[in-house]
């Protein structure tokens, strides 16, 4: 796939967001080469418009299909791995938000409940307990947050937004 100057800018811009996202940049870029092309890549395909190996083609592939953002298609007659993004961002949004949850969130909480329930209740603890207790509490409303938002409608979301503007 030939890229034009315009979409050569959009896949390096999403690369360089993703990277400020605490994204692979090449996993980014690769998202954002199937989600500009009309039909589905071969990963030959991603490798000649990215100028990127083939290993690294097949693993940022996989990566987002296991994100959810992406899925592998099979072509007929071609025995190749064909992959496609998901367009609606709205879609996109909501799956990065449950990915993150999962991956960042629920670790934290998980831990900082385990480290609660191990932690000496005594003075020399006291003042660590408050910092554990008050970080679990952000933690879990972030989460509470994140989790209505992945099960939200783009009308609610933007009513939501607007009434905290």
């Amino acid at each position: 796939m030939n890229l034009t100057e315009t979409q050569q800018k959009f896949v390096q811009t999403w690369g360089t967001l993703g990277n400020n996202w605490g994204i692979n940049k090449t996993m980014a870029q690769v998202h954002a080469l199937l989600l500009i092309s009309e039909r589905a890549l071969s990963t030959e395909e991603m490798m000649d418009s990215l100028q990127i190996s083939r290993g690294n083609a097949n693993m940022n592939a996989r990566a987002l299909v296991d994100w959810g953002l992406v899925t592998k298609e099979m072509v007929s007659g071609d025995r190749r791995d064909f992959y496609s993004a998901k367009k609606d961002i709205w879609v996109i949004a909501r799956q990065i938000a449950k990915q993150r949850r999962q991956r960042e969130l629920e670790p934290v909480i998980s831990a900082l409940a385990e480290l609660r329930t191990e932690m000496p209740k005594d003075s020399a603890h006291a003042e660590m307990l408050k910092r554990v207790n008050d970080i679990q509490d952000f933690s879990i409303k972030v989460d509470k947050m994140l989790e209505k938002f992945e099960k939200s409608d783009e009308n609610w979301f933007y009513k939501t937004l607007l009434k905290m503007m």
